[in-house]
């Protein structure tokens, strides 16, 4: 049994030592040419295999003094059984020890590789970014995006106008008494807050609607449920209640009126409406509103309003994209085009904060979710705050440099996970940080600056707060729902949290960015004046200087 145990031992002892793998051998580490160190190598290698030999005889002749001691069958066989069993425990353990160091040589290759990324942008840092100067940064905002802006103004009346045009026709081919009911439209976005630079320009408008009396929507935003999942707070689901919910609010569902007293709101007659009548437009076995049905039913009722008034107009009307409810573009015989978007949404209560069914870049979980929009209190806030600042602020002058610059690079790189959603956001972030008077036409180098060193630290830290949401410095005139202004904030760069690949990606873009604002801004700048040598005065060299 000793003998038995002392065998194992050396055999398991023998075999760690000498495994490559376990201890790998350096000599394969060492040049060719080193004869004299391959040659004691060897040497040495031949000693031990003599020295292992004579260890075997050993043990042999031990064996066979005991065996011819104890002089039994029985013994023998429980020795070589217990021989066995060692050997296999032996193998056991060995394989293991294998098993454990390549996952441990696994997860070290992947932990290393995991950093080796991260190295890749240190020591990339927009604090030593050679950005244009202020000469070349104001003739490139008064010669190119002024120049590009030049026609918003005549745009917006006329996407305004037709949008009247469109959505009464749309009215008057809807059943009132089992069809939604469209209010009228609300513009919003970049077009109407005056930052929109690149082409086309495109105005965004939402349309409120409602169901039939007495149906009604009850709205549930999840940023307020604080049992609700962290990538879904931004979404809301909408209740499609019946006419024996007593919860619309009105006086005559919680008293009984006389025989012969009537609801000025609501006409009794309403109330004998079937719902196999109404299209209510909910989920597949829901009282949910559908954000896929509401598409269909809005596609639906622009082309047939469209053909109702289409003799009017010498142009042609069509879906620019099918995969959005309203995303229309006209096009003049001229070759002209003009396209705008007419989004349906449903209102929150009493307030200016809408459900909107498909927003850009916004991809819900499922069809009866729904996005917060908060456009219009963006825009009463820019509007309002805008009249503190210094006259020819350069605030929306920054916010157009860098969604010239983003789309560029998007252009080059492919889209990534940065918006111009986002970069509208850090401005908002920087307005209220930033006093009123650091905002005048003649520091705009620097709060560009600035806005560049907020986004990389947002970036860096995987962290964007919504400016609605959950935000104390929200000034009272923005008149926000109480309950939003007190929620925990939101997080706009939590998919860079979930999704690895996407945040390496958009970093980079983001640093390619910043090296080639200069060269791009210098491209788009027209009719410098010459300096004496032929070249354009004030250039700042092309590329960006990274710090070491």
């Amino acid at each position: 049994m000793q003998a038995g145990i002392f065998k194992v031992c050396l055999v398991v002892v023998t075999t760690i030592v000498n495994h490559p793998l376990l201890f790998p051998n350096d000599d394969a580490m060492l040049p060719a040419t080193d004869d004299i160190i391959i040659r004691k190598l060897q040497e040495r290698e031949e000693n031990l295999k003599a020295q292992q030999l004579e260890l075997e005889k050993l043990l042999s002749r031990h064996e066979a003094a005991r065996g011819n001691e104890a002089n039994t069958e029985g013994k023998a066989a429980e020795d070589e059984s217990t021989w066995d069993l060692w050997s296999t425990l032996s193998m056991v353990i060995f394989l293991v020890i294998e098993v454990w160091r390549q996952d441990f040589k696994d997860s070290n290759s992947k932990e290393e590789n995991k950093e080796e990324d991260d190295l890749l942008f240190i020591g990339n840092c927009c604090h030593g970014v050679s950005l244009p100067n202020k000469t070349m940064l104001a003739i490139f905002h008064d010669q190119y995006i002024r120049a590009t802006t030049h026609d918003a103004a005549r745009t917006r009346e006329f996407v305004e106008g037709f949008a009247d045009d469109l959505l009464e026709a749309l009215r008057s081919v809807c059943n009132r008494d089992a069809d939604m009911e469209v209010e009228d439209s609300i513009c919003i976005g970049s077009m109407y807050e005056n930052w929109r630079v690149n082409r086309p320009l495109i105005c965004d408008l939402l349309v409120p609607f409602a169901p039939p009396e007495p149906y009604h929507f009850k709205c549930q935003p999840c940023v307020t449920d604080t049992s609700i999942d962290p990538d879904k707070q931004n979404y809301g689901t909408i209740l499609v209640c019946g006419p024996d919910d007593k919860s619309s609010g009105c006086v005559c569902d919680k008293k009984k009126l006389g025989e012969d007293m009537l609801c000025l709101l609501h006409n009794p007659i309403n109330k004998k409406i079937e719902n196999k009548d109404v299209n209510l437009l909910c989920s597949k076995d829901s009282n949910y509103l559908d954000t896929d049905q509401v598409m269909k039913w809005f596609q639906t009722a622009v082309t047939k309003a469209w053909s109702r008034i289409s003799h009017k107009y010498e142009f042609d009307l069509t879906f620019s994209s099918l995969d959005s409810p309203g995303a229309l573009r006209v096009r003049f015989k001229s070759g002209k085009a003009i396209s705008f978007n007419i989004t349906p949404v449903v209102q929150y209560e009493d307030s200016d904060l809408y459900f909107i069914s498909h927003f850009p870049h916004e991809v819900p979980s499922t069809s009866i979710h729904w996005t917060l929009s908060f456009a219009v209190y963006e825009r009463r806030f820019l509007k309002d705050f805008a009249k503190n600042l210094p006259d020819n602020s350069c605030h929306l002058g920054c916010l157009q440099i860098m969604t010239f610059l983003h789309a560029k690079q998007c252009h080059l790189t492919g889209p990534s996970g940065l918006t111009t959603y986002h970069l509208k956001t850090v401005l908002l972030h920087l307005l209220l940080s930033c006093p009123c008077t650091d905002w005048g036409n003649a520091v705009l180098e620097d709060r560009l600056r600035d806005m560049f060193k907020s986004l990389e630290k947002c970036l860096l830290e995987k962290k964007l707060h919504h400016f609605m949401v959950g935000n104390p410095k929200l000034p009272e005139s923005v008149k926000l729902p109480e309950h939003f202004r007190l929620a925990e904030p939101l997080n706009l760069f939590r998919s860079f949290v979930l999704n690895r690949d996407l945040y390496q990606k958009t970093l980079s873009m983001f640093y390619e960015m910043l090296k080639n604002a200069t060269v791009v801004i210098n491209e788009y700048s027209f009719h410098l004046p010459p300096g004496p040598n032929g070249k354009h005065s004030n250039l700042p060299a092309p590329g960006c200087t990274q710090p070491a």
